[in-house]
């Protein structure tokens, strides 16, 4: 799956496919996030509170990647 991303209330609903694709319910996703229940269902519905690291961390659990490219499309520029 291939999903474009520009503001965050759209993370929202990824992040709830994301976890029903992967079979969790919100209360096994908190447990192996180490949080609360309800703390995933804040996320899901006001994802603009996910910190980055949260973010990584549901992302690595449900299996999703996460790229960032210019809106340009170009190749990126190797700056190191």
């Amino acid at each position: 799956m291939r999903q474009v991303l520009s503001t965050p209330s759209q993370l929202g609903p990824l992040l709830k496919s994301g976890r029903r694709a992967a079979g969790l319910s919100q209360t096994e996703l908190a447990r192996r996030m180490g949080i609360s229940q309800s703390r995933i269902s804040h996320m899901e519905l006001h994802p603009e509170s996910v910190s980055l690291d949260q973010l990584l961390t549901l992302f690595g659990l449900l299996g999703i990647e996460l790229m960032v490219q210019s809106k340009s499309g170009a190749p990126p520029v190797q700056e190191w």
